[in-house]
């Protein structure tokens, strides 16, 4: 059987044991390398451990089985007897080592990407810290400038709410949980009739006309957490009642406890006197058809009754009895004829002759008339005309009777006083492009409970014989025939001083002729 010599055996061990030192040295050279270029590195740290114990036990393994052949060749046997044990006593120990660095490798890979976590959470914590440090520098930079914008703005937001709570023309109003008014803007003080200025502390107790009223408000705000258009009527400080539109919403504290309301309040007033303008002026338009009919049917047996009294006049002496009895007929039925021609004016609806006239010229010529016997019963009469009014379009002689008529229910009403003021106001409503003609007395006034019906055909305050009552009902018919109004207000408030004084004053609104209007014409 042929082998190898073993010469050739003994010749790879040697270099085999030669190149497994030179490789593991290399190996640990390169691990080494690594570990310097990235020290925090677990996994390179791992490999220059385990190169360190391979080239250790490359070491051992080499020189053993050098030391092995040369002591064999030099006839050393016993020597190497006497070694060998320990050399592979040293190997196993070394590759024990490096089985134990093996077996370890896991744990250390899991105690690296442990450190690992820890280390990329601490470094998003420091990355965090630093973002809100770099905004706290920031905001400290600015901190001057943002605190002066957020003044500004609020400063602003502050400003429109006092501009709307000051300057609206309804009433605003604050109040607690018990009812109990904390703020209030000036037009609510001035609708209730008390000063501004040095105003009483008020209950809504004591503004609510009736009580059911505010136990009905106050239900509502705790029950719906608002109030909604509730037409109820307040108290003013003189006692008066004043009917309004109250709205209101309930405000809750951080405990969602009810701790007030804040609430804005409509004046009524003008609306309540426009409805009942309406409701008269459509009862005018029927008694005025009604008053038409009756007008021309008891116009022919008048006519036919006067006409045979004065026939029969001519067959008696005007001192008989008989001539006296025909008298007082023919006179009474005259006196029946006029009342048919007011009648007759009142209901009236074909259109009249118009052209452009001037108010004050209207009013001018009333006065020439009315002057003397005003001036008989101590009158003073006071002028307040404006120069620059538009001209209206309109029948002169019917606007002249409008006035005519209300310049003696003036006269009337101040005669018993044996003195008095009657004052003729011309002015431009620029709002409403109206001119308004205001007459005005001193007189006693109108009472309330009749105010509404002032305007209604046969009513009349004078005595019988004195009036008709059809003055003020023919004066309202013309003026709505010109497309105008008349509204009446008793008391009178100053213009000027706000104050409530008495009298009676008539004001007639015409609709004004704009200056395109006339432009155009010409």
């Amino acid at each position: 059987m042929n082998s190898l010599p073993l010469s050739l055996t003994i010749a790879t061990d040697m270099v085999g044991s030669i190149l497994i030192i030179i490789f593991s040295f290399l190996a640990l050279h390169y691990a080494r390398l690594l570990t310097r270029k990235q020290p925090e590195n677990f996994l390179w740290g791992f490999l220059f451990s385990f190169c360190l114990t391979l080239a250790a036990f490359a070491i051992s393994r080499a020189i053993g089985h050098l030391l092995k052949h040369i002591l064999l060749f030099s006839g050393n046997q016993e020597l190497w007897q006497t070694l060998a044990p320990v050399s592979g006593g040293l190997n196993t120990a070394l590759m024990i080592s490096l089985a134990a660095v093996t077996l370890y490798y896991h744990k250390g890979i899991e105690g690296y990407q442990a450190i690992k976590r820890k280390a990329r959470s601490l470094k998003e914590a420091y990355d965090q810290l630093e973002t809100a440090a770099e905004q706290l520098q920031e905001m400290n930079l600015h901190l001057e400038e943002m605190v002066a914008a957020r003044t500004l703005a609020l400063s602003a937001s502050e400003k429109k709410f006092r501009n709307l709570f000051n300057n609206s023309k309804d009433m605003v109003y604050f109040s607690d949980a018990t009812n109990q008014l904390l703020t209030m803007n000036s037009a609510g003080f001035e609708m209730l009739g008390y000063p501004v200025a040095g105003a009483p502390a008020l209950h809504l107790l004591d503004i609510f006309k009736n009580e059911a009223d505010l136990d009905n408000y106050y239900e509502t705000l705790l029950v719906q957490g608002f109030v909604k258009d509730l037409e109820v009527e307040l108290t003013k400080a003189d006692g008066t009642g004043i009917p309004v539109l109250l709205s209101a919403t309930a405000v809750y504290d951080d405990e969602g406890s009810f701790s007030g309301c804040d609430g804005i309040v409509k004046n009524l007033t003008r609306i309540k006197t426009m409805m009942a303008q309406l409701a008269a002026s459509e009862k005018m338009a029927s008694v005025g058809q009604i008053a038409a009919g009756v007008a021309h049917e008891i116009n022919t047996p008048l006519g036919v009754i006067l006409g045979y009294s004065q026939l029969m006049m001519d067959d008696f002496a005007p001192e008989s009895e008989q001539g006296q009895n025909l008298a007082i007929i023919e006179r009474q039925t005259k006196a029946c004829r006029k009342i048919v021609a007011d009648l007759l004016k009142f209901s009236r609806q074909s259109e009249s002759a118009r052209e452009n006239i001037s108010i004050n010229e209207i009013l001018q010529d009333v006065i020439a008339v009315t002057q003397h016997s005003l001036n008989m019963d101590h009158i003073t009469v006071q002028q307040d005309f404006s120069q620059e009014l538009p001209p209206i379009i309109g029948d002169t002689e019917r606007l002249r009777q409008v006035f005519v008529n209300l310049i003696n229910n003036a006269h009337h009403a101040m005669k018993k006083q044996g003195s008095g003021d009657l004052t003729l106001i011309s002015r431009y409503d620029s709002e409403t492009r109206e001119v308004v003609a205001t007459v005005q007395d001193s007189g006693h006034g109108i009472p309330s409970k009749i105010l509404a019906r002032i305007f209604d055909p046969f009513f009349t305050t004078k005595s019988v014989g004195q009036g008709t009552g059809l003055g003020l009902s023919v004066s309202y018919g013309i003026i709505q025939n010109h497309g105008g109004q008349i509204e009446v207000e008793s008391p009178v408030i100053d213009r000027a001083s706000q104050e409530t004084i008495d009298g009676t004053a008539f004001h007639v609104r015409l609709p004004a002729v704009q200056v395109e209007t006339i432009s155009g014409h010409e």
